[in-house]
């Protein structure tokens, strides 16, 4: 088992699209068993700090993406999402077990 983490920003778009959804379509179509997406509050990395600007009417905050299954299955699924993510963000992949 393999667990799956994405670091991005939830304005971070693919095409016009969203990232995040993008990211939650690839996995669903490649029949990864589940993806959770997590809003952060606060955060900073190699692309500044991301929060929430309401004098600016910014929305830039923190999002990761979380999925598990098999090696092969998260493997296969991640050069999908390197392709869109690019620089905007971090992949991840842990060895775990199922208990």
């Amino acid at each position: 088992m393999k667990l799956l983490k994405i670091y991005i920003r939830e304005g971070d778009k693919f095409e016009g699209e969203l990232l995040y959804k993008k990211i939650i379509e690839i996995l669903k179509n490649n029949n990864i068993k589940g993806a959770t997406v997590f809003k952060g509050i606060y955060g900073y990395g190699e692309r500044g700090v991301a929060d929430f600007n309401i004098l600016a009417l910014s929305i830039n905050l923190p999002i990761s993406i979380e999925a598990v299954d098999e090696d092969e299955k998260i493997d296969s699924v991640v050069k999908k999402i390197k392709n869109i993510v690019r620089d905007n963000g971090l992949i991840i992949t842990i060895d775990c077990k199922r208990w």
